[in-house]
């Protein structure tokens, strides 16, 4: 059997809800991609002894792009939709996302499985469509300071931070 892990082994996950209470939504139908950039930032230098450089990550800078055939019955590709075509910015433009490893369940809890939480900054850079051809929202969740780890419910949608 062979431990190669599946893209429909990650879920991702967004909360469309605009109060205090999270709604978490599955980014599932409507998404053709989703990938996971984190963009390793380097400061490299080359010492007097030395004729090659040294680098080291100082930093990431996380990207996830997307792209989405527009379906309205879609909480997810929506509320991604909503900011571009109202050109949302600043806060107004930033959502929590959920990025779900369902090949690391947790020890204990039915359901229940390791995840990251992101603040992200949306950027939609595309809401296009050929004559005959559904309309695709495409764009970028950029990374809003450092991931929260912790565990992830996929029955009731809910996010545990980890000590």
């Amino acid at each position: 059997m062979s431990d190669t892990v599946m893209r429909h082994q990650i879920a991702d996950y967004l909360n469309t809800s605009s109060t205090s209470t999270p709604s978490f939504a599955l980014m599932g139908v409507g998404f053709n991609t989703l990938d996971e950039n984190p963009n390793a930032q380097t400061d490299a230098k080359t010492y007097i002894h030395q004729k090659a450089q040294s680098s080291q990550i100082k930093n990431y800078q996380t990207q996830f792009p997307f792209d989405t055939d527009l379906i309205a019955s879609e909480e997810a590709v929506m509320a991604l939709y909503s900011i571009g075509r109202n050109q949302k910015i600043g806060a107004a433009a930033e959502l929590e996302y959920v990025r779900v490893e369902l090949f690391q369940p947790h020890a204990t809890l039915e359901n229940t499985f390791q995840a990251r939480k992101f603040k992200v900054a949306v950027a939609v850079t595309g809401i296009a469509g050929a004559g005959g051809e559904a309309v695709k929202v495409t764009g970028t969740l950029h990374g809003v300071g450092d991931p929260i780890y912790g565990n992830f419910n996929t029955t009731t949608k809910t996010f545990t931070e980890t000590a």
